[in-house]
């Protein structure tokens, strides 16, 4: 699972560099998760503009990288394609989880 990472202030970008996260990745893309996520800073945001289906694996393995992180470290999710989205909306994990259209141009402030 190729993820990309920055710091940006109090926040960590994550970039997921691949279309999927399903079932195949999901367990790696936890560890990966886990050793990104140890950082300082309270906020992780996950950049999905690249991800264009996620399964129900890929979202247990978002929930178990939320309570990973919480509660010293909020989870936020940005760039979700439309079929990504959909799914968010449909098992209503958008009401769990904090969704941006894009990754916030200034990450401090954005929440």
């Amino acid at each position: 699972m190729m993820l990309e990472a920055e710091q940006k202030g109090e926040a960590l970008v994550v970039r997921v560099l691949a279309d999927r996260i399903d079932a195949a990745v999901a367990a790696e893309f936890k560890e990966r998760m886990r050793d990104l996520g140890g950082g300082s800073g309270d906020r992780v945001i996950v950049d999905l503009s690249r991800v264009e289906f996620l399964d129900s694996s890929g979202l247990g393995a978002m929930v178990a990288v939320m309570k990973l992180l919480a509660p010293e470290r909020r989870l936020e999710l940005a760039g979700l394609t439309p079929g990504v989205l959909k799914l968010f909306r449909l098992t209503r994990m958008d009401g769990v989880f904090i969704l941006h259209p894009t990754v916030p141009t200034d990450p401090q402030d954005a929440a």
